[in-house]
């Protein structure tokens, strides 16, 4: 069972992460990116060390950036390892995925070789996972097209909470070292790109050689580039693309030609595209492939010109971080939903539940007037109050402006079937599912959640919510109920739950109860559910023993 601020731990791991790949983008040279890539393993990872280890040319690497210990710092950057000696490290150890771990009852037999090294102190372990002081940890970053076309290795030492990482951990390093491989390699490409322009503008005689290594750094580009026209009636048309942009759309070159990006970016994401400058604008939006289907890119805008007095084009670089978003929208989903039966968790579950209700009690309109002043707001109270007699607008009242179109919510009458509808809330608690953790163990209980979650899930509406607060206990969330609605729901959710679940060759019962309340704006996220379950333990007491016997 997870604990229940899991969530929380993962939703501030993802921020650290964004943030510390927000930085790299930040970084203006390739000396600054490399800096930029060990401060964010100290700043954002939780590594008290973070090194950078560079290819060269020849193929050794050499230590371009650390941090964290200035004393380390300037004994070992510059100093170069082997690329045989790398080669033997990161084919040690324990493979954690991407990254190679190798422990200090391995690693001894590495002291003596040619790669730089700086050994910390420190006492023997305690635990089993606990970090020692000759432990290493290698992130190999790969440039860019889905080759193993090695780019560098991050080294890290010393976790602040002086434990090997766990999986969150783990990730969270695979990943920033997949973005930091973009960000170098990017880097140098920024760096020959400014080269080439620096050539257009001040080697006149030299122009046709600088627009072949225009041309080649454009056309042979890891990433999608595109030259656009600027202003007139075509601006923004695409003039000319090199192959790895063709690729990533589907779209061959002379197709390409005939569209601008606007026509090619999702149609949510038109307003991202329009707000982005032409000089230095970013942008993460969707862009269309030929088969239908959308992708995410990152754009990142510059100005260049032909001559120094000729016509303007835009330069756009087209950057796939499909990967990137399906990671953060893999994490985002795993921190708001809960690992066994996937439905949503408590936090989530209280985010909508506090969506739909507001502060203000709803007060109901007697009158046809009242009515339309409840929705639309009072005119001449709006006059008077929402705007000042200069005409600027007024400080709105508290809990909406005069033109607050919130839809309350309300609760039905149980007494007097009005044609009132509401946000049924149905506090579920599973009877008896105790004795089968005791008897047959949580192997059998988790199944009978997971179980209990799909048949929850399959006798709710589409817009309804299903979700795990904890333990046996699950909450539904109904909008458009009547009180007859809501106890006939909850008659079919227990019927549904009620039948033998089969585990491991084993039939087993589990019985419901079900305490019915409703979301009305004035209350609290808490006072709404506190309500369902307090009666749901009316309903429990209330039923026979027989009826919620179960095992």
């Amino acid at each position: 069972m997870e604990a229940e601020s899991e969530p929380y731990v993962r939703l501030a791991t993802m921020r650290q992460l964004h943030q510390a790949v927000a930085d790299l983008n930040t970084a203006r040279s390739l000396a600054d990116t490399l800096q930029t890539v060990a401060d964010g393993i100290v700043a954002g990872l939780g590594y008290e060390l973070g090194c950078v280890n560079l290819v060269r040319p020849d193929g050794d690497l050499v230590i371009a950036a650390f941090a964290g210990n200035a004393a380390a710092e300037a004994l070992i950057t510059g100093r170069v390892g082997s690329r045989a000696s790398w080669e033997r490290r990161l084919s040690m150890g324990e493979a954690w995925d991407a990254l190679r771990f190798i422990p200090h009852t391995e690693g001894w037999v590495l002291l003596d070789d040619d790669v730089p090294q700086w050994h910390t102190e420190g006492p023997e372990p305690r635990f089993e996972d606990e970090w020692h002081p000759l432990d290493r940890l290698y992130a190999p970053m790969y440039a860019s097209g889905g080759g193993q076309d090695l780019l560098g290795v991050i080294s890290v030492d010393r976790p602040r909470n002086g434990r090997r990482p766990g999986a969150w951990g783990r990730e969270a390093l695979q990943m920033y070292a997949s973005q930091a491989a973009i960000a170098i390699s990017n880097a140098r490409l920024r760096a020959n790109m400014q080269r080439a322009l620096v050539r257009l503008e001040r080697e006149q005689q030299a122009l046709r050689a600088s627009e072949e290594s225009f041309r080649q750094a454009f056309e042979y580009a890891p990433s999608g580039m595109a030259i656009a026209e600027m202003g007139g009636d075509q601006h923004g048309r695409l003039l000319r693309t090199n192959d790895a942009l063709c690729r990533l759309l589907g779209r061959p070159a002379s197709v390409l030609r005939r569209y601008s990006f606007a026509d090619l970016v999702h149609p949510e994401d038109i307003g991202t595209l329009l707000r982005t400058s032409a000089e230095g604008g970013r942008a993460e939006l969707r862009l269309s492939r030929r088969d239908g289907t959308y992708l995410w890119v990152s754009l990142r805008n510059s100005v260049v010109a032909d001559t120094a007095d000729g016509p303007r084009f835009l330069l756009t670089h087209v950057e796939d971080i499909e990967e990137r978003k399906r990671h953060e929208l893999n994490l985002a989903h795993r921190a708001s939903h809960d690992a066994l039966t996937g439905l949503p968790n408590s936090a989530e579950l209280k985010s909508r539940l506090s969506a739909r209700i507001c502060e203000r009690p709803h007060s109901p309109a007697t009158t046809a007037i009242e009515a339309l002043d409840a929705a639309y707001g009072d005119v001449e109270s709006s006059l008077t109050h929402g705007y000042q007699a200069d005409g600027y607008e007024g400080e709105a009242a508290p809990g909406g402006g005069p033109f607050d179109h919130h839809v309350h919510a309300v609760a039905p009458d149980p007494e007097h079937d009005d044609g009132t509808k509401g946000l049924a809330v149905l506090f579920c608690d599973l009877d008896g599912f105790k004795s089968i953790n005791d008897r047959f163990g949580h192997h059998t209980g988790d199944a009978v959640l997971i179980e209990v979650a799909r048949r929850l899930s399959t006798c709710v509406r589409d817009g309804d919510t299903v979700a795990r607060l904890g333990g046996d206990e699950f909450v539904v969330l109904a909008d458009g109920l009547g009180a007859a609605d809501a106890a006939d729901l909850a008659v079919r959710l227990r019927n549904a739950i009620i039948p033998p679940i089969r585990v491991d060759g084993r039939a087993v019962r589990v019985g419901a109860s079900f305490g019915i309340g409703w979301a009305e704006c004035g209350m609290t996220v808490e006072e709404v559910l506190r309500s369902a379950d307090q009666r749901m333990y009316v309903e429990k007491r209330s039923r026979s023993k027989v009826h919620r016997r179960a095992g």
